[in-house]
């Protein structure tokens, strides 16, 4: 794997302007995703985990920073280079019950990105690469001619994924891809996500609330909390030892299926804050039980713990993972 990222997100910032203020939805995130890697994105509804990944493809455009995709600056690109770039890097969505065109039948809503990127020829060409890619996710060739209303919440998803391979992408943003579904069925899109990784060498920013998801499948952890990157590193390494206040809260909110397991629920007071009005310096002050004087009046640096981990808060070193 080389050393050159291909992804690297530099101090990236989104806000809205809306009639009560500007929301700051993203403020100075920063990190590196190398070729075939899986980054899982975590935090709380309303830290900014998709405001991040739509930002990153420009579905929304960012108000500030840099997002460098295999050495080319996303940001300055116009219309036409952007649409090219699109071929490389796709998006999974939510919700797999809106995010299907009802009306179209299942081959055009694949066969719509082969138009739009001129791949293949028209009829039995792009029709055989539709009825491979569905197969290719567990579904069957002749499926191409039902509408979206024929699937359970899971086939849905499957084509979803289809859609978003039909053009070959090195790079997938898989935007809370599993929330919507049963747990049986979350385990198998995993496991669908885990062998296309492999077979394709994608590489996914996978983003989630549920960190036990973003564990089994993952190899690095960003943290995200109201716009700003809490703490960040290897998986496992931010499993074992979590460093910052708010992912030890998160960590230790996660289920255990052994029930004679005990250990301390650390519990997070208050909801998080208006991305309207942020608290100043670190902007998890209001929740966090070692807060006092400096955090109120600074915002954290990152600081390293030990190799690939690193966390933003003042108590760094006093706290106990």
């Amino acid at each position: 794997m080389s050393n050159t990222p291909l992804l690297s997100v530099k101090d990236l910032s989104k806000t809205f302007p809306t009639s009560a203020g500007d929301v700051h939805a993203l403020k100075n995130v920063s990190f590196d995703m190398q070729r075939g890697s899986v980054i899982g994105l975590v935090g709380e509804s309303g830290s900014g985990k998709t405001t991040l990944g739509r930002s990153i493809l420009r579905l929304i455009e960012p108000s500030s920073g840099s997002v460098k995709f295999d050495g080319t600056e996303l940001t300055s690109l116009d219309a036409k280079d952007m649409k090219a770039m699109r071929k490389r890097m796709q998006i999974i969505f939510q919700d797999p019950f809106s995010s299907l065109n009802p009306r179209m039948k299942i081959h055009d809503v694949i066969g719509e990105a082969l138009i739009a990127h001129n791949i293949g020829k028209r009829g039995k060409d792009r029709n055989d690469r539709v009825a491979a890619l569905l197969e290719e996710v567990g579904l069957s060739g002749d499926h191409m001619t039902r509408y979206p209303h024929e699937f359970s919440g899971g086939q849905r998803q499957r084509i979803g994924i289809a859609r978003a391979l039909a053009v070959d992408p090195e790079f997938i943003v898989a935007d809370e891809c599993v929330s919507a579904l049963d747990v049986s069925v979350q385990a198998q899109i995993l496991n669908l996500m885990q062998d296309l990784r492999d077979k394709r060498n994608l590489t996914i920013l996978f983003i989630a609330h549920d960190l036990s998801v973003v564990e089994y499948l993952c190899d690095q952890v960003v943290v995200l909390y109201l716009g700003r990157i809490a703490e960040q590193g290897n998986a496992s390494k931010v499993y074992q030892t979590p460093a910052h206040p708010y992912t030890q809260a998160l960590l230790s909110a996660v289920p255990v299926a052994d029930p004679t397991i005990k250990r301390s629920r650390k519990i997070l007071l208050g909801d998080i804050p208006s991305p309207l009005n942020p608290p100043s310096g670190c902007v998890f002050r209001t929740r966090c039980e070692y807060a006092d004087a400096i955090c109120k009046q600074q915002l954290p640096p990152s600081t390293n713990i030990g190799v690939d981990q690193s966390a933003a808060c003042h108590k760094i070193g006093n706290l106990n993972g």
